[in-house]
């Protein structure tokens, strides 16, 4: 590692964080609770010197850093205790990329500093009651109202909706053309006129998701993402940054380092048990062969390459590991494993949700199939049908 990189993020961290000691409860998605404003004030500090986004341009909060770069920062970076940045995720690892490709320059100047520097959080409106899965189903309507356009609909499971400035907004533009075509990409003000939200409080007792519905919210056109009509090109851009980044999910082993989940498990009375102690090792592989796929996804991107669909395979195997290890915990535990005060209390209560968010498992082992594998896609009837008429069952 370079001694200046080394000697620079010890100088920006070390009085402002505590350094690891290897204790540490690694936080999940948001798991467990959020300290919004611990993770606003590390952004603030490490904005001039492009420390928590180092390959973004310097004048939106980076350092135009090469990939090499970026990986001895987060090296160095991993020292120290960094607060939970979930938060701001949307806008770091999702709306900000695809800004960054796609937005045009005053989009850029807008917003995405603000995301990298934490004054802003994002929110993604992606899925409906009626369309998670089958995402390009989506019908809330963007209706075109003179410099700019009425939303009108539903959305739901709206990561950080609760407390976002913006949203990053999918909707219907045009219901008479199949339903991949009449889609546009919106940000949109979640304090604007005609915008309720709703959280969702989850069995772990988590509130990071929400319902909003939208009352004839308006959107001035320039905050219009990418071509009118051309949303899906916008959508699949998103969802690939958010599959790649994934795989934080995932624990990261390997080497001689032993991860926390196993070193607490060492010495008691569980790894005594030859079930539970194979049931130990296994999960030890597979996280290892994880750990090995997330270093060849670095060594892509280094090469230039854009994030593809082995952001699905990291996903899911990420969510199986953290359901795996949760359920391993659980009985390792034995019955306090069933009161709120155990440690792995919120693991357990979270790991279901690992295979639903950000993706179902299914639609993971679709792309995966198709895009790698090769394999025929399933049969799709409504692909060249008006929206309009497929939405009736009409085809």
């Amino acid at each position: 590692m370079s001694t200046d990189l080394a000697a620079l993020v010890d100088d920006r961290l070390s009085g402002l964080l505590p350094r690891r000691d290897g204790s540490e409860r690694a936080t999940t998605l948001g798991a467990g609770g959020y300290d919004i404003e611990a993770g606003r004030a590390y952004l603030a500090a490490t904005v001039e010197d492009g420390l928590a986004l180092p390959t973004w341009p310097q004048q939106y909060g980076g350092r135009d850093a090469p990939r090499s770069e970026a990986a001895e920062i987060a090296s160095a970076t991993k020292q120290y205790v960094v607060p939970d940045l979930y938060p701001f995720r949307v806008g770091t690892n999702m709306a900000g990329p695809v800004l960054l490709e796609h937005g045009t320059i005053a989009q850029r100047d807008r917003w995405v500093r603000n995301m990298a520097s934490g004054a802003e959080i994002w929110c993604q409106m992606f899925s409906e009651p009626d369309a998670g899965s089958d995402l390009a189903n989506v019908s809330t309507t963007a209706v075109r109202d003179g410099d700019g356009w009425r939303l009108n609909g539903q959305k739901v499971w709206t990561s950080r909706g609760e407390y976002a400035d913006w949203g990053i907004c999918l909707t219907r533009t045009n219901p008479d053309v199949p339903k991949h075509n009449g889609l546009t990409m919106f940000a949109l003000d979640m304090r604007s006129p005609g915008v309720l939200i709703r959280p969702l409080v989850q069995m772990n007792g988590d509130s990071h998701f929400s319902e909003v519905f939208l009352d004839d919210a308006f959107v001035p056109d320039e905050q219009r993402i990418g071509e009118a009509h051309g949303g899906w090109a916008i959508t699949l851009a998103v969802l690939a940054h958010e599959r790649a980044g994934a795989d934080r999910s995932a624990p990261t082993v390997g080497g001689t380092t032993v991860p926390l989940w196993l070193s607490k498990m060492i010495g008691t009375p569980a790894l005594a048990d030859p079930v539970l102690r194979d049931r130990a090792m296994r999960l030890y592989a597979f996280d290892e062969t994880i750990r090995l796929t997330q270093l060849r996804a670095v060594a892509n991107q280094r090469a230039g390459r854009k994030p593809g669909p082995e952001g699905s395979g990291m996903k899911l195997n990420g969510a199986r590991s953290f359901k795996a290890r949760a359920a391993l915990q659980a009985t390792a535990g034995g019955a306090h494993a069933l009161l709120s005060d155990w440690d792995g209390h919120v693991d357990l209560l979270t790991a279901p949700s690992m295979s639903i968010r950000g993706g179902t498992d299914e639609i993971q082992l679709n792309i995966l199939a198709e895009r790698i594998l090769g394999l025929p896609s399933d049969q799709r009837n409504d692909r060249s049908v008006p929206w309009a008429v497929a939405r009736r069952g009409i085809m």
